[in-house]
């Protein structure tokens, strides 16, 4: 064979790696491939291994896999006019590759467009007492109404979660100072209710006292026990006016009588 023979067939094996490489492709499992052939739609394949025509067919991949995108810090003024700073974190997949690849040309660009847009129109709906107390109501309003608008690009957004709250130092102070007066308001009413109730076992005991003199005498000597428990230096020994009744009665009889 000679020189110019083996060298025309080298040439023609480098061509034909190199066409080979270019219409064989292996996808992952998490991957997808849209290909067009002529500029036209055939549809998308894979995973595994994937034959294009070289030349006439154009591979686009698509990872199926969940995207967890930051939405940045948005400048929000609530419905109550309250100035806030709000970031957020969506968390997305693509269902169908066809369209995320047809009918939209940056689907993660679009997305991150919409989210921040919609966190923004919500947020600005929403008084600032609901923002901090109503998140998991907020975060499945903002999930549906972006799956809402994304679905028609085969995107499926499976969850929005409100990251960040940033408010002002002024309204931080305001609503320490809520909280503070909330506290002691809580404490005067359970103050209040312990004095009632106990009130009201004073006078149940009260009533059970009076009707038996003994119980009175006996709950007397039980606190002299209590009084002596406590290794005073000087006891009040007090003695009940009904002791003195008697002599009392003797000392009118005898005015009486004179």
């Amino acid at each position: 064979m000679q020189p110019e023979s083996i060298t025309v067939l080298f040439i023609i094996a480098f061509f034909v790696i190199i066409i080979l490489s270019s219409a064989i492709r292996i996808l992952r499992e998490y991957e997808r491939g849209v290909i067009f052939r002529l500029g036209r739609l055939i549809g998308a394949k894979g995973p595994g291994l994937i034959f294009l025509i070289p030349i006439v067919d154009r591979m686009v991949k698509v990872s199926l896999r969940v995207v967890a995108m930051e939405v940045p810090s948005q400048d929000v003024i609530t419905r109550d006019n309250v100035s806030i700073k709000v970031s957020a974190v969506i968390y997305f997949r693509v269902i169908d590759a066809a369209k995320a690849i047809v009918q939209v040309e940056n689907f993660l660009f679009a997305t991150s467009q919409l989210a921040q847009t919609t966190l923004r129109s919500m947020l600005g709906q929403s008084e600032l007492d609901e923002l901090l107390a109503a998140r998991e109501k907020i975060n499945k309003h903002l999930t549906e109404t972006i799956d809402t608008h994304t679905s028609p690009w085969g995107i499926k957004v499976s969850l929005v979660e409100v990251k960040n709250v940033d408010l002002p130092v002024e309204m931080q102070r305001a609503i320490a100072k809520q909280a503070e007066a909330e506290r002691e308001r809580r404490a005067k009413i359970i103050h209040a209710e312990g004095e009632f109730q106990a009130s009201q076992r004073l006078a149940d005991a009260s009533k059970i006292i009076s009707s038996s003199p003994y119980a009175l005498q006996l709950r007397f000597l039980q606190t002299l026990t209590e009084v002596a428990a406590e290794k005073n230096s000087t006891t009040i020994f007090p003695v009940p006016i009904d002791l003195f009744k008697p002599f009392f009665e003797l000392m009118e009889k005898a005015k009486k009588k004179k």
